[in-house]
C-alpha cells in the first residue's frame, strides 16, 4: 500500500504518468496498473483520465492529503528505526530563499560535525515553492520569511531579522554616507531580485510607503547576476545586512544601512508540522534554536 501511495503523490505532482513513472523508477504501465489497484482497494475513482492525465478527482484530493500523512509517518518510522540501530545517517534536503542562502553554513556545517553521516542538497527557491516544496515532501525543511506572508502549518524556529543595505560602488551617490533613506535609495538606478520572490515583494512595499514605485533597470532570480552588476559601478542594490556581512563586502564596494524606516523582517527553519518528526529533522531543529541563540533577532 505504502508503494501505491508513493506513486499516487508523485503523479499528483507530476500530473503526468510517464514523469511520476520516472521518478519512482517504474516503468509507466507498472505505475498506471498501481493507481487502478489503489482505486480498487479504496472503493473510489481517484485520477480523472482521458488520453493523458486530466486531474484527480474530489476523492483523489482527499486521497492526497491522507496519502501525503501516511507515506510521511511510514518514512519518519524507517528513519527512527535506522538512527536506533546505526546512529544518525541519511539525507537532508533544504530549500531556501536567495537571501539565506549564505547563512545556511552556519546550520549545516556544525550539524555535519556532529553526525558526519549526513549529507545535504541545498536548493534556491521563493518563499512560496518553499512552502509546495515543503507540503509535498519533495525537501526536509526550508529556511525562508516567518512574519510577511502566512505560512500555512508549520513548525518554525527563528533565526535572524533580516535588514536592509544599500549595496554600491564607491564614488557613487551616497557612497560616503553612513546611512540612507528609503526615499534617497528609489532615486538610484536598481538591480533586484524578480517579483516572484518574497524580498523583492518587501522592498517594493518599504518603498511604496515613502512613494516610490520602483522600477528597477535590471531584475534577475540570482544573486550572483546583481553582484557582478553592482561590480561594475553602474548598478546599485538592496540587499539584506547577513548577506552583505557573509560576502565580506570591502574597497570598491559598500554596504549603507536604510533607515527612514529601519525595516526588520524574521528568517527562520520551516518544517512541516507533524509529531514526530523524522530524527533528521528533529536533529536539525535543534541545531537551529542553537543557532538562534548566536544570532541577531533585534
Amino acid at each position: 500500500m505504502i508503494d501505491k501511495l508513493e506513486f499516487f503523490i508523485a503523479l499528483a505532482h507530476h500530473k503526468h504518468f510517464g514523469r511520476a513513472a520516472e521518478e519512482c523508477g517504474v516503468t509507466q504501465p507498472t505505475l498506471s496498473a498501481a493507481i487502478r489497484q489503489l482505486e480498487n482497494t479504496l472503493g473510489a475513482v481517484l485520477v480523472q483520465r482521458g488520453s493523458r492525465f486530466n486531474g484527480l478527482t474530489s476523492e483523489g484530493q482527499r486521497v492526497l492529503e491522507w496519502a501525503r500523512r501516511i507515506v510521511g509517518d511510514a518514512r519518519t518510522m524507517r528513519e527512527e528505526i535506522r538512527a536506533a540501530h546505526s546512529g544518525l545517517a541519511g539525507h537532508l534536503r533544504i530549500a531556501a530563499i536567495p537571501t539565506a542562502l549564505a547563512m545556511v553554513s552556519r546550520l549545516t556545517t556544525p550539524f555535519r560535525e556532529k553526525h558526519p553521516d549526513v549529507t545535504f542538497s541545498i536548493i534556491s527557491r521563493t518563499s512560496l515553492e518553499v512552502l509546495t516544496l515543503l507540503s509535498n515532501f519533495e525537501i526536509d525543511v526550508g529556511i525562508s520569511y516567518l512574519d510577511n506572508e502566512p505560512l500555512g502549518r508549520v513548525t518554525s524556529v527563528p533565526l535572524y531579522s533580516e535588514r536592509y543595505q544599500l549595496i554600491t560602488a564607491v564614488g557613487n551617490a551616497y557612497s560616503d554616507r553612513k546611512s540612507v533613506t528609503w526615499a534617497e535609495v528609489g532615486s538610484l538606478p536598481l538591480c533586484l531580485l524578480t517579483k516572484d520572490m518574497q524580498n523583492r515583494r518587501l522592498i517594493n512595499k518599504h518603498l511604496l510607503e515613502v512613494g516610490v514605485d520602483v522600477q528597477p533597470t535590471l531584475e534577475s532570480n540570482s544573486m550572483i547576476v546583481l553582484f557582478s552588476h553592482i561590480r561594475t559601478g553602474k548598478w546599485v542594490s538592496i540587499m539584506p545586512l547577513n548577506l552583505a556581512e557573509s560576502l565580506g563586502f570591502a574597497e570598491p564596494i559598500r554596504a549603507i544601512p536604510i533607515v527612514a524606516p529601519d525595516a526588520r523582517h524574521l528568517v527562520g527553519l520551516v518544517a512541516a508540522d507533524r509529531e514526530p518528526h523524522t530524527p533528521l529533522v528533529s536533529a536539525l531543529l535543534h541545531e537551529a534554536r542553537a543557532l538562534a541563540s548566536t544570532m541577531d533577532m533585534s
